[in-house]
């Protein structure tokens, strides 16, 4: 998950020269006189990772513009706490000043996505963010009917 303005670029800048170097391995497998197939079956491997890389711009991107998933699963808070600081421009510094710890703290917390944080921990980072939390409980399968 791209986290910052930095690594955005540079998932970006890391596009532009991967979408030239497989134009380029494309054009030297088919000067090597391999066909379509084998060409396809070489880059492949390349194509996977430029492809995941797209997908973690285009999900920054829509962070960005404040267009963020539902939570279904309660280990998905951790991905929505940053999604909300990247949306909002604060830095992890700006956050570990307004908590009173380290900015190591919130990368470390950030890293692991949150991970094993407490209900107290995910509630000061969101009041420290400015985020109110509404939590629709649903019954699903049978167990609910009777």
């Amino acid at each position: 998950m791209i986290k910052n303005e930095s690594a955005y670029q540079k998932a970006v800048d890391k596009l532009k020269e991967d979408q030239k170097f497989i134009a380029s391995e494309k054009k030297r497998f088919k000067e090597m006189g391999l066909n379509s197939d084998q060409i396809k079956m070489a880059i492949d491997p390349l194509l996977s990772f430029h492809e995941q890389l797209k997908e973690e711009v285009e999900h920054y991107e829509k962070i960005k513009r404040g267009s963020f998933n539902p939570i279904y699963k309660f280990t998905d808070i951790g991905k929505t706490l940053i999604a909300y600081r990247i949306y909002t421009g604060m830095t992890q510094a700006e956050l570990a000043e307004k908590l009173g710890v380290s900015n190591s703290q919130i990368s470390r917390d950030e890293r692991h996505e949150y991970y094993g944080a407490t209900a107290e921990k995910i509630e000061s980072v969101m009041e420290a963010m400015g985020m109110k939390a509404t939590i629709n409980i649903e019954v699903t399968g049978e167990l609910g009917a009777s």
